[in-house]
């Protein structure tokens, strides 16, 4: 039976570990993790029907009642004059149309929940502080070698180590990420501290000229998590740019519950929002990508961990379905390059929908003011 190395411990890798192991195809697991342990940074995460049927592959859908917020709407709001644009009804009219909720989490529970799904499995082996400097074929494998020189090697190595990829760099050798200017603070603060601006039922997406505010309830409603985002106008390749600064002054023209939101907002850390362009390939020889190691991807359609989890549950499809393990790889990027490739694509174009300004904001609200709040025509193909 074949074995696996997972290098990356986050919602991907684990997923992964998690999908092979319920393939039957695939016996004793390795999931290698850089950091001293197995945790989550960031805050919330949207979970789209789609993610939802990933997770209930996984055996992991069942008992989430116990972290989940379940919004009424997603709604968007002009974040200048603070006037309703429109709104996405995620209720009963969104459950009946796609057999799902919509739901809202934080995601150190979502991975707790997968952590804990992981060790159900004997052949499942998760490893902290593993470094893995290099990854390469051999023979009817691949070897992956760690910083003390530990030297393993897999019938399947599959890369789920994030945006910045070793895995990725040894498979193609890929120059730096895109960056498209851009910045994020992200954290959340208790729910009582912004009972006054908030709205516990929504999403709350605040949209002006280079700029925008997500807000939403996450872990019961206790928390509330706010991602704050802006074009900077500074961006260059060095690193002093989308500073502190720069967020207030960017943000000085918005209205008074934007700029409740944002003197709120954690400014301990700051994130350069980058991706990557699609690729044909994610597999050579025995080795894959999955997640942002193979398709990074900008949060403006909140589909990042959702397109993870599909492919987890994809490759383990593949390679329970093929008795040669090669055919199995070439069917699971066939299946996925596509699909993931049009939500890169589709998060670009969100971005810039989103910052809009001028005339093209004028246009944008004219053109959404005017649709109906159940009309799903236009995500159909993703979360259906």
């Amino acid at each position: 039976m074949n074995e696996a190395i997972i290098v990356g411990g986050g919602i991907g890798g684990l997923a992964a570990a998690i999908a092979l192991q319920k393939s039957g195809s695939v016996g004793r697991i390795q999931v290698l993790e850089q950091a001293a342990e197995f945790g989550e940074l960031g805050a919330g995460v949207q979970l789209a029907p789609n993610a939802l049927r990933a997770l209930q592959a996984l055996g992991v859908y069942e008992g989430i009642d116990r972290y989940a917020v379940y919004p009424r709407r997603l709604v968007m709001m002009d974040a200048v004059t603070g006037s309703f644009i429109t709104a996405l009804d995620v209720g009963a009219p969104f459950r009946e149309r796609f057999g799902m909720p919509y739901l809202l989490m934080h995601r150190g529970d979502l991975l707790r929940m997968l952590i804990d799904r992981a060790k159900q499995f004997d052949a499942i082996e998760l490893r902290s502080a593993v470094h893995v400097t290099g990854v390469e074929p051999d023979g009817s494998g691949a070897r992956v070698v760690a910083a003390t020189g530990e030297d393993l090697r897999g019938d399947l190595v599959v890369g789920a180590d994030g945006l910045r990829s070793v895995v990725r760099t040894c498979l193609l050798g890929d120059a730096r990420p895109v960056s498209g200017g851009c910045v994020a603070y992200r954290g959340t603060v208790p729910f009582d501290h912004v009972a006054s601006i908030a709205d516990g039922d929504d999403v709350l997406l605040w949209v002006g000229p280079g700029m925008h505010l997500v807000q939403y309830p996450i872990r019961r409603g206790e928390l509330y998590n706010q991602v704050v985002t802006f074009r900077s106008e500074r961006h260059s390749p060095d690193d002093d740019w989308g500073t502190e600064d720069e967020l207030d002054e960017r943000f000085a023209a918005a209205c008074d519950a934007v700029r409740a939101g944002v003197d709120l907002i954690d400014r301990g850390r700051r994130w350069k929002l980058v991706d990557r362009d699609p690729v044909d390939s994610w597999v050579r020889g025995r080795i894959a990508l999955i997640g942002d190691a193979a398709h990074p991807m900008v949060q403006y359609v909140g589909q990042g961990a959702a397109q993870t989890l599909e492919d987890a549950v994809s490759l383990s499809a593949a390679v329970g379905a093929e008795p040669d393990l090669d055919t199995a790889l070439a069917r699971y990027q066939r299946e996925r390059v596509p699909r993931a490739s049009r939500v890169q694509g589709m998060a670009r174009r969100f971005g810039e929908v989103l910052h809009a300004g001028g005339m093209a904001a004028t246009m944008r609200d004219r053109l959404l003011t005017s649709r109906s709040h159940a009309d799903y025509s236009e995500i159909e193909w993703l979360y259906g």
